[in-house]
């Protein structure tokens, strides 16, 4: 017959502690995801670039009449003709949090 030989196992202390640290590391990371991922939700400005855009290839072609105002998903665009009438000045504003897009179009 075989004789099995007895395999020293992990005591209970040692599974305890390999199981808090585990924990730990996993609510690291799941909280530094988190911070990632609201940042990245706080921070796009996806639409109202694309919105720019649109303004952009309507005043290109002439559908736009300047001074143009307008508010967008809590943005305050404004497209005005600059000082000296060479470039137009397209500005998106939005209060909260206080962030500004500005976009100078050359027809």
């Amino acid at each position: 017959m075989v004789i099995l030989k007895r395999v020293k196992g992990a005591t209970l202390m040692e599974t305890l502690i390999a199981t808090v640290l585990i924990m730990v590391i996993f609510v690291v990371a799941s909280l530094i995801l988190n911070n990632l991922f609201s940042n990245r939700i706080k921070h796009n400005t996806r639409s109202i670039t694309a919105k720019l855009n649109e303004i952009e290839y309507l005043y290109i072609n002439d559908k736009l009449s300047l001074p143009y105002h307008d508010d967008y998903d809590g943005w305050a665009i404004d497209v005005v003709q600059s000082k000296n009438q060479e470039e137009v000045n397209l500005r998106a504003t939005k209060k909260h949090p206080s962030k500004t897009i500005e976009k100078l179009i050359y027809p």
